[in-house]
């Protein structure tokens, strides 16, 4: 049969952590697989006029005539998978959907336009649907969905980069009302585009940028929106007067950095975003070795640009201290690119990468600091358990840390935090976190590191009022649920249970399966006689971590003897096991 060309709307699906799911039963999941088929998904594309090409065993290809009837059919898929099962045994899909030119041949189709298609769909979340730009043109105004642009994407076996959108599946809602601006100067630094021609390099790009953050926060005079808000931003066309008023910022800052061989290059502006006009435009030349003093140029002019007659001498420096051996400074860099994807892969690389930077250099207090909080963070999503080796090694170079890098307040606060969860350390560790926010009071991190300190001192006011500090600072967080979960945590040792399964509740929306926010919603209905509730969390508490009991959580030494009751008391009503 001859093949022919035609313009068509892909749609590519497939069934997240397939593999996973058959090694844990095979025979069930291939008969829900079957049934999701046959009830929903092929019904729903045949209702959208669309034709299923091929089954590939955990997904499928079909295409549609109409864009628009392919977007829709993927969107009202998701949510029919919503109530068909149980959240905690739900069989999730992802889908990709693209517009292209394909080859059409024997009922199969090929080209570009499919591999484009499935590249989508792998950068899909479960439950999550992603679209081409070409798609999102075609539909955004003929749809009632948003589109949330993702930056473009370099994908296997595809030439160019792919512009993509998260659909977002609920209708769209009302926008934001902008955040007001505050007396004082504020600041956004928006990620710089990577002119190196290597997409490898992003990792020192970003850690520039965060460098360079890092100095203009050390300012006190000025309010500089935390890195991971920021950030957001990366690889997308935005307004800046959009980003200001996101942000509920004034000035922006925004760049590009070249790397060639021991040379680098930053350009940078700064921007009114309330006119658009450019206040500032500077260009830095060094070799790599004087990195941290061409930081210190950037920081000093942003100042100057901002408070014109504010004096060089009155700045301070604003870099960190630079340590001898760049080697290890770009594995610090690249440990900090592996953290911020915040998986459980990338969270090992990152511990790798540090050890790594940490046998260049043994006296380098960030990273030593960053192992020990990595290990707060393995501890807290609830991974593979820490185990006393793991535990002493985090502490160990903890407290080195602590002591090498008395002025560095990175190394502070993960120091700092790291004594008070791992050792129960509290008085030792909240001084740290002090001292990290004396030397930069614009650390959104060490507001919430902050919060968690005063939760195990008892001091549920201060905590209150740090996490809130947190998330002023970085208003659009990918990780607010850590901000949420701390705040459910201080009002839970305030007696306001109410509040605290409100936090907890807003927490859970954005990382489901995190334990210590269950665990906090566990004890707030035990406390507010709600044991129903109560039992529920509980099955999912222990499904996350079986066998907890009573007995481990009186072992644990992190907090403080009032909250431990309250705790324990809690457990005890909702029924957790004594032993």
């Amino acid at each position: 049969m001859a093949s022919t060309r035609r313009l068509t709307a892909i749609l590519a699906a497939d069934v997240a952590g397939y593999s996973r799911l058959m090694g844990i039963d095979e025979e069930g999941t291939h008969e829900r697989l079957k049934a999701h088929l046959g009830e929903l998904v092929n019904p729903k594309i045949s209702e959208h006029r669309g034709r299923v090409v091929k089954n590939t065993g955990d997904g499928l290809l079909a295409e549609f005539p109409s864009v628009v009837d392919a977007v829709r059919c993927a969107v009202e898929i998701q949510r029919g998978m919503i109530d068909r099962e149980p959240e905690e045994r739900r069989i999730r899909f992802r889908i990709g959907v693209n517009l292209g030119d394909v080859i059409a041949e024997a009922g199969d189709i090929f080209g570009d336009g499919v591999n484009v298609a499935a590249r989508l769909e792998a950068l899909a979340e479960p439950g999550g649907i992603c679209v081409s730009r070409v798609v999102r043109d075609q539909v955004r105004d003929r749809l009632d969905y948003t589109f949330e642009d993702m930056g473009e994407q370099q994908v296997k076996n595809i030439a160019r980069p792919v512009r993509v959108y998260r659909v977002l599946t609920a209708e769209k809602s009302a926008a934001k009302a902008p955040l007001s601006l505050l007396e004082k100067p504020s600041l956004a630094v928006l990620p710089f585009q990577n002119m190196t021609g290597d997409p490898e390099q992003d990792y020192f790009v970003d850690g520039t940028v965060e460098e360079i953050t890092a100095a203009i926060s050390r300012l006190r005079w000025l309010f500089v929106i935390a890195r991971n808000s920021s950030f957001t931003y990366k690889g997308r066309a935005v307004d800046v007067r959009q980003v200001a008023q996101e942000l509920g910022v004034r000035y922006v800052l925004e760049g590009s950095v070249r790397k060639a061989d021991n040379r680098v290059r930053i350009t940078a502006q700064l921007i009114d975003a309330t006119t658009r006009r450019h206040i500032w435009v500077e260009r830095f030349d060094g070799v790599l070795d004087d990195i941290f003093e061409v930081q210190d140029q950037v920081a000093s002019r942003v100042a100057g640009a901002i408070e014109p007659r504010l004096r060089l001498s009155e700045i301070e420096r604003a870099s960190r201290k630079p340590i001898r051996s760049l080697d290890a400074h770009d594995l610090y860099l690249q440990a900090l690119h592996q953290f911020h994807n915040y998986s459980k892969e990338s969270l090992c690389e990152a511990v790798a990468l540090l050890k790594r930077a940490l046998a260049i250099e043994p006296s380098y207090a960030p990273a030593a600091a960053m192992v020990g909080f990595c290990c707060i963070v393995q501890r807290g999503r609830g991974w593979d358990p820490l185990s006393e080796a793991e535990i002493e090694e985090g502490l160990r170079l903890a407290r080195k840390a602590l002591a090498a890098g008395k002025d560095d307040p990175d190394a502070l606060w993960m120091g700092g935090w790291t004594i008070a969860n791992l050792a129960g350390e509290h008085a030792a560790g909240a001084t740290a976190v002090e001292r990290s926010l004396a030397l930069n009071p614009y650390s959104a991190y060490a507001w919430m590191a902050s919060g968690y300190v005063s939760c195990y001192r008892n001091q549920p006011g201060p905590a209150i009022e740090a996490f809130q500090r947190a998330i002023r600072l970085s208003p659009l967080d990918p990780h607010s649920w850590d901000f949420a979960a701390g705040l459910a945590f201080a009002h839970l040792l305030a007696g306001r249970y109410e509040d605290a399964i409100e936090w907890a509740e807003r927490s859970l929306r954005e990382l489901p399966y995190f334990p210590p926010t269950i665990r906090i919603m566990v004890i707030s209905c035990a406390h507010l006689d709600r044991i129903a509730e109560a039992r529920t969390w509980l099955e999912r508490l222990l499904a996350l971590q079986p066998g907890l009991t009573i007995a481990n959580v009186r072992a644990s030494p992190v907090y403080s003897p009032e909250l431990q009751s309250v705790r324990i008391e809690g457990f005890r009503k909702a029924g957790m096991p004594e032993e």
